[in-house]
């Protein structure tokens, strides 16, 4: 990075807009929101990897969800509260480069992780005779190794192809750093670079698209064949939570990464939906499977109750 970007000492992120009288209360607004989200999420990690009765395969592909969103987060709220409080948006070469690359590495693995979790529905639903010879620990263990690999040397040969680049120019225009924004301001032949994050984006977003689009087809053929009132509903509770985060997720991150290469677009649309996946899934993630999911719902609880309330 330094070698092809010694030119540029700092970057500017897009402004913020803030009148002085909104400074302290956007300071203590994000900052709040960036200790729930670590909070909350840091709650559901330490749920599932405590309590013996949640070791199973749902939950140990649930628990990525969290680790991701927490990753995410950290990439995007502390510069932030920083450029708040200060009112500089300068940051270096080197820290927009982290920045981006957690916030990719975020939003991927969510995407693997959402997929992982429509195949195991699909078979707990569709097959659960076989449900235990299938969604074995090791398996499990297998995919969620894979899904971290697989998200991370995807993340790292699409950086190392910026990389490899000049940073000529210093104006980001998004609020944060991602590697649409960076594009727009190195210098030489970006065509690699540019065939591949098209390449990215269809498998990580088209491929998740489809499997879940099939798996919930099959999901919903079972659903209505089946004659158990009280299973039905259960599996449309389960499904209907993990597709409304799916979508949200989906949605925003093929608007944001398309808006890019349309200059029609709103560049104000463009962060509104960029900011978006960096907040609501986090923030949302831990009370929809939370509250939505019996078993976890109980568990979060007793755990509150045994390491909080007992203390005090």
């Amino acid at each position: 990075m330094s070698a092809n970007s010694s030119s540029v000492n700092f970057l500017i992120l897009a402004t913020l807009g803030l009148p002085p009288t909104h400074i302290y209360p956007a300071f203590i607004f994000v900052t709040l929101t960036y200790l729930i989200i670590v909070s909350c999420n840091s709650l559901l990690i330490l749920t599932i990897a405590m309590s013996k009765r949640l070791h199973r395969p749902m939950f140990l592909l649930l628990v990525n969800l969290p680790i991701s969103d927490i990753l995410g987060a950290s990439g995007f709220f502390p510069h932030l509260v920083f450029s708040i409080l200060t009112q500089n948006r300068m940051i270096s070469p080197p820290a927009c480069i982290t920045q981006a690359f957690l916030i990719h590495l975020y939003g991927t693995g969510n995407l693997l992780v959402l997929t992982a979790m429509a195949y195991d529905r699909y078979i707990a639903i569709c097959n659960p005779l076989k449900y235990n010879i299938i969604m074995t620990s090791n398996f499990v263990i297998r995919i969620i190794f894979l899904i971290w690999i697989l998200d991370f040397l995807m993340m790292a040969t699409l950086f190392a192809l910026t990389l490899r680049l000049k940073i000529c120019r210093t104006g980001i225009e998004d609020v944060y750093c991602n590697n649409p924004t960076l594009m727009k301001i190195v210098c030489g032949d970006n065509r690699i670079s540019n065939y591949y994050g098209i390449f990215l984006t269809f498998i990580c977003i088209g491929g998740s698209l489809l499997i879940l689009a099939f798996t919930y087809a099959q999901i919903l053929r079972t659903c209505v064949m089946t004659n158990n009132t009280d299973d039905r509903k259960k599996a449309f509770q389960t499904c209907g939570t993990h597709l409304v985060v799916f979508l949200v997720l989906q949605i925003n991150s093929a608007f944001t990464i398309f808006s890019h290469r349309f200059q029609s677009v709103s560049p104000f649309l463009r962060r509104a939906f960029g900011v978006s996946i960096l907040i609501f899934p986090p923030l949302l993630d831990p009370i929809i499977y939370g509250l939505k999911t019996k078993e976890l719902k109980e568990s979060m609880l007793k755990f509150l109750k045994r390491h909080v309330v007992s203390k005090n």
